[in-house]
């Protein structure tokens, strides 16, 4: 039985082709497809945030997801618990970089400690690596993909920057809070 369909997934699928074929010659539909059902996981705040702690608490910051992703000292249970961590800290890092670059600068940045671009960057495109070597058994056909997006991060966050002016509002938007 096949999943069905994120409703925004059209929408989304158009508004990322738009950018990243039509604006940045990025064409790559594994990419473009990639991207457009992100950007639907993510339009669920709960998505955003779903590293949790010890307790079940969401982990808000960049810092403590990756402590969270060392298989040997943190919280991951498994290389397949790294692989899922990793995957979110890419997807998490390539999403804030491109639809909320003003967190990164603004004085909330700095109480909140959220990261600046290029702790994401090296976040994102170290995670997605990390996940493109997961390339035997049942990783194998996706780990091209992830060697791609790690490879044409900003790329990426430049594309979701186009798709962002495309169809989101014209003043700056603040990252949603973390549902507990």
């Amino acid at each position: 039985m096949q999943a069905q369909a994120h409703p925004l997934e059209p929408f989304f699928q158009q508004a990322v082709r738009n950018s990243y074929e039509g604006k940045l010659g990025l064409n790559d539909p594994d990419v473009t497809a990639y991207v457009a059902h992100l950007l639907c996981e993510f339009s669920e705040s709960d998505k955003l945030y779903k590293v949790r702690d010890q307790v079940g608490r969401p982990i808000e910051e960049l810092t403590e997801m990756m402590e969270a992703a060392d298989p040997v000292h943190g919280s991951a249970p498994s290389f397949d618990a790294e692989r899922a961590l990793r995957k979110h800290i890419g997807d998490y890092a390539l999403f804030v970089a491109g639809m909320y670059p003003e967190a990164m600068g603004s004085k909330r940045r700095m109480r909140r400690h959220q990261p600046s671009l290029g702790e994401l960057i090296r976040a994102g495109k170290e995670s997605y690596y990390i996940v493109s070597q997961f390339n035997l058994f049942e990783y194998e056909q996706e780990a091209p993909l992830f060697a791609r997006l790690s490879d044409g991060f900003e790329r990426c966050i430049l594309g979701l920057t186009l798709v962002r002016e495309e169809i989101g509002p014209r003043k700056p938007l603040q990252l949603p809070p973390s549902v507990n």
